[in-house]
């Protein structure tokens, strides 16, 4: 029996954590034995981890991520983790000079430049794997490279690398000791490669996996939308970071009251810049129309039972919320950006927009005015097929190849 490790960041309710509990399900328990590590040890995704994979963590919290409480018990375990085998201490040179480049290119990710203390300060398993897997960039692609005992190791990624803020020197060139790196699209690869071009060979594209079926049957759950409005309803599914660009989003919201009275806009999601949002939200005079209404458990009736979906966004590496409106057959609007690109056929399956408030307030009310435009999108949304089914092969290969 091969023994396999899945290394994760955290398990919250983002999309890569919901793309690895759809991929472990692959992996037969009378031909592996599974298991898997989440570097801090917390996230409310745990509950749906199937029984067949064995969780490594000795302690872990299923407090969301990305809520006030969870913030609280996720500084604790930075904390704890920067004490850990000195971790902070060792990594003080590293910690100065990634944070004064960072600053120098006006981009300073604190995230980021913690992930290297939080790999070096984990627990580390002694155990020998016949694959690891980092499913993420940044501390779980350290620390499969660095802590973990295995015949074959590879890496996910699934963000646009350098957009995301990652560097060569934030990573201290770790990509090239893995055998295989998967993307999760095309533009993730190219923009991967231009900064490890060496890699080229070993880096190859692995498509999210969505149930269909299951996600159909949770839109038809009891849920979604309680508030009564009867006018359009427009819906963005995403953490509240600044990649998402809702501060974008809020000021098309301003210009679409102005000229459309009867709509809302309402967001699922959490993140640290919730407070930010609501106060600009309130500041625009939105607070009835621009509506945080926290992540949910279940999404889906929310997707079901919205007129436009709109993820008007900076950057992706290929969006699950957009697969899950498409799948639900949603009228789409998205931004022209890394990621959606490759997601959407504008004017086809639906409409892309231009990252500014103006021109997604225009393609919004063009949706909203244009009813065959509308039901047109949607329907070719819910035909897309997704590929994918047949990548999961890819990490059995590896295991045969020894």
């Amino acid at each position: 029996m091969k023994k396999v490790l899945f290394v994760i960041n955290t398990l919250g309710g983002a999309g890569a954590e919901k793309a690895l509990l759809e991929l472990l399900p692959r992996f037969s328990p009378e031909e592996y034995e599974v298991s898997l590590f989440v570097l801090m040890g917390q996230g409310e995704l745990i509950q749906e981890l199937p029984a067949h994979v064995k969780l490594l963590n000795q302690r872990y919290s299923t407090e969301p991520v990305l809520n006030k409480k969870g913030k609280k018990v996720l500084a604790g375990k930075v904390m704890a983790r920067a004490l850990s085998h000195a971790s902070l201490f060792r990594n003080l040179p590293y910690l100065i000079s990634n944070f004064l480049e960072m600053k120098k290119r006006k981009n300073v990710c604190v995230d980021k430049l913690l992930w290297k203390v939080m790999a070096d300060g984990a627990w580390r398993t002694t155990e020998q794997y016949d694959l690891a897997v980092a499913y993420l960039e940044g501390g779980s692609a350290y620390y499969v490279r660095d802590y973990v005992n295995a015949e074959k190791k590879a890496v996910f990624l699934h963000v646009d690398y350098a957009r995301a803020g990652y560097t060569r020197k934030l990573d201290r060139d770790c990509y090239p000791d893995f055998d295989r790196i998967f993307t999760v699209s095309g533009e993730v690869k190219d923009s991967f490669l231009q900064v490890y071009p060496e890699c080229k060979e070993k880096t190859e594209i692995f498509h999210n996996l969505l149930d269909r079926e299951k996600i159909c049957k949770k839109a038809l759950q009891e849920g979604g939308f309680s508030d009564g409005f009867t006018g359009t309803r427009l819906l963005t599914v995403g953490r509240l970071t600044a990649q998402k660009a809702y501060e974008v989003s809020i000021a098309a919201m301003k210009l679409l009251k102005e000229k459309k009275g009867n709509v809302r806009w309402y967001v699922l999601g959490e993140g640290n810049l919730r407070d930010k949002l609501q106060e600009l939200i309130d500041q625009y005079g939105l607070t009835r129309d621009f509506i945080l209404l926290g992540a949910k458990k279940n999404p889906y009736p929310y997707f079901a039972q919205t007129d436009i979906y709109v993820h008007a966004s900076r950057f992706e590496g290929k969006s699950i919320a957009i697969q899950e409106a498409q799948i639900l057959g949603c009228s789409i609007i998205v931004s022209d950006c890394s990621g959606n690109r490759e997601q959407v056929e504008d004017g086809k399956d639906g409409l892309m927009c231009r990252l500014t408030p103006e021109d997604i307030c225009d393609k919004i009310i063009r949706m909203m005015e244009d009813e065959e435009l509308r039901m047109k999108c949607g329907r070719r949304a819910a035909r897309k097929n997704f590929p994918g089914e047949n990548d999961v092969e890819k990490l059995f290969c590896m295991m045969q190849s020894e």
